[in-house]
This record gives C-alpha cells, sequence and structure tokens, in this order.
C-alpha cells in the first residue's frame, strides 16, 4: 500500500518506489521530492508523520542557491560584475588585502572571512553593519589563494553587494521579481501570514560533542549567537528576516519549481536566466581540499558543483545543500529543477536520500529523452 501521498508521472515510478522505500524503513521519516522536466512538473511526493505539501521548513545552505539567483539577476542586467574587485562597489572592503578579490572570487568561498573575532549577533545578519564588520576583518589566508567554505558569510557578502548595486535588499528583490512572478514556495524572509504553515526542522545534537574553539575556522564559520546553527531557521526572527546563508524555508516543490523556472521557465513563460548567464554563474570556479572541512568540495559562483563525493547532477548542474540533507538544483543537461525537503535532519555529510532520490530521477529523465 502506498504512503507517501501525490504523484509521479508516467516515466518516473521508479522515483516513487525509491521513496516509499525510505517510508516503509523508517516509520519516523518525513520527507518531500519534487521534480520539474523540461517546464513540467513531473515528481511530487510527500510522506511521513507531521508534514503535507503546504508544510514549509528550514531549509539551511539551500537558502545560498536561492539568493543567488537574485546575483544571477544582478550580473544578467549588468548591474554586477563578477571581474571587477569587490572594493570597486564597496570601497570600504578593500583593506587588510582584500582590495584586489574579485566578485567571483569572493562568491567563491575564496576571501578567507568566514567570520570575525566576537561573531555576529542575529539581528545583524542582513544589515549593513554585519557588513562593515565584515568589510574591517581581517582575512585568515590571502584572498583568492585557496577556498574554504563560508557558511554564514557569504550570505553578508551576496546582501551587501546587492544592495550597493541596487538599492535595494537581495530579499525584496527576491520576493517580488522571482517568488511572487513565479508563484514560488520557497521563502527568504518568512510573511507572518504564513507562519502557521511553518514546522521546526527535527534534529538531534550529539551532547559529547567535543568543544569547539571560537577562534578556530570551524568557530569561525560558525560565527552566529545561536548554540548550533540548526536552531537557525528554528528561530521566528530568523525566518522572518531570511538571512540569506541559512534562513530560508520552504517546500520541495517550490525549491523544484524555482530552478525550473531559472532554467526553462514554468506555466508557459520566459526562464528567469538565459543560457549565457547560466553559463557563466554554473561555471566552477573551484574544486579540492576545502580550508575550512577538510573535505573536498566544488562551487561555482555561490552554487554547489557536483563532484564525486557529492554527485547530485551532471556536471551541468548547480545548486546547493543544506545542513538537514536539503536539497535544490538545476540540471539544464536534463531540463530539471529538483527539490527535496526532509522534515528530521539527516547525515548531510555523506551521500543520502536527496542523492538517491536525484539519481532515480536522472535516470528517468534520461530514458524519457
Amino acid at each position: 500500500m502506498q504512503k507517501s501521498h501525490g504523484f509521479a508521472a508516467p516515466g518516473y515510478e521508479d522515483v516513487l518506489d525509491l521513496f516509499e522505500t525510505f517510508l516503509a524503513d523508517d516509520p519516523q521519516y518525513s520527507a518531500q521530492v519534487a521534480a520539474y522536466r523540461d517546464s513540467e512538473k513531473v515528481v511530487d511526493l510527500i510522506g511521513g508523520p507531521h508534514i503535507t505539501a503546504g508544510t514549509v521548513t528550514g531549509v539551511y545552505s539551500v537558502s545560498k542557491g536561492v539568493a543567488a539567483l537574485v546575483i544571477s539577476l544582478l550580473v544578467q542586467e549588468g548591474l554586477l560584475d563578477l571581474d571587477r574587485t569587490v572594493a570597486h562597489y564597496w570601497p570600504g572592503f578593500g583593506v587588510h588585502g582584500k582590495d584586489r578579490l574579485l566578485v567571483r572570487e569572493a562568491l567563491s568561498h575564496q576571501a578567507g572571512l568566514m567570520g570575525v573575532e566576537g561573531g555576529f549577533a542575529l539581528d545583524e545578519f542582513h544589515t549593513p553593519h554585519a557588513a562593515e564588520k565584515l568589510a574591517a576583518a581581517r582575512p585568515s589566508w590571502r584572498p583568492g589563494s585557496c577556498f574554504g567554505y563560508h557558511a554564514l558569510t557569504i550570505g553578508i557578502l551576496m546582501e551587501e553587494l546587492c544592495r550597493r548595486v541596487t538599492g535595494a535588499s537581495l530579499q525584496s528583490i527576491y520576493d517580488h521579481r522571482i517568488r511572487t512572478a513565479y508563484g514560488i514556495d520557497v521563502f527568504l524572509g518568512l510573511p507572518e501570514e504564513f507562519e502557521p504553515r511553518y514546522r521546526e526542522v527535527l534534529y538531534d545534537i550529539d551532547p559529547r560533542q567535543p568543544w569547539l574553539d571560537p577562534l578556530s575556522l570551524d568557530g569561525l564559520n560558525s560565527n552566529a549567537a545561536v548554540s548550533s546553527i540548526m536552531e537557525l531557521p528554528n528561530r521566528k526572527e530568523v525566518r522572518a528576516a531570511g538571512m540569506s546563508a541559512a534562513g530560508g524555508v520552504g517546500t520541495a516543490e517550490g525549491l523544484a519549481r524555482l530552478y525550473a523556472a531559472a532554467i526553462t521557465g514554468v506555466d508557459g513563460g520566459a526562464p528567469l536566466l538565459t543560457p549565457e548567464t547560466v553559463s557563466v554563474m554554473s561555471q566552477e570556479q573551484v574544486w579540492g581540499l576545502d580550508r575550512s572541512s577538510g573535505l573536498d568540495n566544488a562551487f561555482a559562483v555561490v552554487f554547489m558543483k557536483p563532484h564525486p563525493s557529492r554527485n547530485f547532477g551532471s556536471h551541468r548542474a548547480f545548486g546547493h545543500e543544506g545542513a538537514s540533507a536539503a536539497l535544490g538544483f538545476a540540471d539544464p543537461a536534463y531540463g530539471l529543477g529538483f527539490g527535496y525537503v526532509p522534515r528530521r535532519a539527516e547525515d548531510g555529510r555523506t551521500p543520502g536520500k536527496a542523492h538517491r532520490l536525484a539519481s532515480a530521477v536522472r535516470c528517468a529523465a534520461a530514458t524519457l529523452s
């Protein structure tokens, strides 16, 4: 008997079967998975306790990919040049050797600005005050010499560049030009009227975890006034502000529709991005050993790229994962937009359910080509 709700279009039955296997193996498993192919929805499945098609929950760093679509628009419209220095747009940034750092380098985790000593208060992450503190900071390595995942500060960089070139917040541009325009059920700033739809991300914290030195690279990377990054979207003030690094909330269908809107369009409309913009923004900038995590990683401009340890798409795919193992991406090679949102955080250190479902979607798309 089918445990999930929703549908899988003809040819995508293996996706449904795999999702059903996950539900059968774990009675506590709750998730949504969705996919669009060439602008048409082909998968939209929901299963498990305490989750419905309308449930929105935290997606953590998947938010970075959502915000990066705003950056993509600014590049497309000539407002932001990836080969200009950050200091060209933000003069106060050009201190302590950061004057030659290019926008493309800063937005591919090469700035060496994991955080600032003393950290950031939650209510300043999306404000110019956080940007001022980051601009004044001395980088941990020579900018552009290596890369390390900027878990929270890349959001500050994106938001301040957006303010500098448009005079508006990244969140407001996303809300008006993308979310509302394309009917996207993903939020960078959850309005009060949608709060009843929110369900907290469930997660476990190991009480035996060792002390994290706040002045280590990992400590700087967790540079927020919370006991764990996992609690961020469960804080109402964080999801209301919509911090672009980790405060987004939404549904899997919303993520799939968002990435489909970006590359193929939806409902008969034109895509958000031109093929040239997709090519520029999704081109891999760095790959190898991540200075922060010590693991292999790969990034385009903000977006994550597939690599052997996180093989979520074709070589042309681009998107982002989150700390809960949520995932959203576009794959122009298959015309796909994909979204996966679990209610309970999964182990995101190794490829898991999201990657297996994404592989099943790609296999079906390839077979139907």
